[in-house]
């Protein structure tokens, strides 16, 4: 995800198109590297008793079929002239003397950036001849994230993902607070009253860790809630319910990837970290 946000920061200052397609039956078209056998499905009668069927191509369900799927699709893009990032596997780019081209991988779903919609029709084509894709068209939607183009950038946000985790909790129409959680209250694992189905809580937090993506504004406190996952009880519960119910205040707020932005790396870190930082640099 960082790579997603770091790709729609660099396009929103670009001014880039960003397209998305999809494949369509993405692990059917890895090519199997050893001989597998499988029992004849329900319905098949050819052959005789004891018969078996050898597979020619990779099939749903196999280990291995996500990883035939991906050095398909890698030696597909290397081969039209795409270079394979060390960094993140899942990113390959493309330069020229006129054009750049990214083009970001999340198993079968696919996003390309580039200046000229030539250049993405002409990697659209290519793939099509190869696997049939699915057109998409303009991006709006990614792996639950929305993208909106404005002239003032692009804004992120996972709206309709947190609703859903509204509704699937029970509380969508809570009354919604303004603070995720009152000042100086603390957090205690041993408060007692632990939930006997502790996966209630391991699921939402997990589901608000990837709300986090575009809402930094609950990341501290979601960190904390998930410290205590292993023995949850009903008083994390509700603070985490209270987390809901800050997000029901504004579900829709994400982050502005603005035009404006002059794409330079800024890190953060305390007293402690940079006495750290600082220790490093003179070894």
């Amino acid at each position: 995800m960082v790579t997603v946000r770091c790709l729609l920061s660099v396009a929103a200052v670009r001014g880039w198109h960003l397209h998305q397609f999809d494949v369509n039956n993405a692990f059917l078209h890895g090519d199997l590297e050893e001989e597998i056998y499988m029992r004849k499905p329900s319905g098949y009668n050819k052959g005789t008793t004891g018969h078996v069927c050898k597979l020619l191509k990779s099939l749903y369900g196999l280990k291995h079929a996500s990883r035939h799927w991906y050095v398909k699709l890698t030696s597909c893009l290397i081969d039209f002239g795409f270079t394979q990032s060390k960094v993140n596997y899942n990113l390959f780019t493309m330069s020229t003397s006129t054009s750049f081209t990214a083009l970001l991988v999340y198993v079968d779903d696919i996003i390309l950036a580039n200046s000229s919609i030539t250049n993405i029709v002409a990697v659209k084509d290519c793939l099509h001849d190869k696997f049939k894709i699915k057109d998409l068209g303009i991006l709006r939607f990614f792996l639950g994230i929305e993208v909106a183009k404005s002239p003032m950038g692009i804004h992120i946000c996972q709206r309709k993902y947190a609703l859903n985790i509204l509704a699937d909790s029970g509380i969508l129409g809570c009354k919604p607070v303004k603070i995720p959680m009152e000042q100086n209250s603390r957090l205690n694992k041993d408060a007692g009253d632990y939930l006997v189905d502790p996966s209630t809580y391991q699921r939402l937090i997990g589901r608000l860790l990837y709300l986090t993506i575009t809402r930094p504004d609950i990341s501290y406190l979601v960190q904390v809630l998930s410290q205590f996952i292993d023995k949850p009880s009903q008083s994390l519960l509700t603070a985490a319910h209270k987390v809901l119910r800050y997000i029901k205040s504004a579900p829709g707020q994400g982050l502005l990837l603005s035009i404006f932005s002059n794409l330079e790396l800024i890190a953060y870190c305390d007293s402690v970290g940079l006495h750290a930082l600082i220790l490093v640099a003179q070894l």
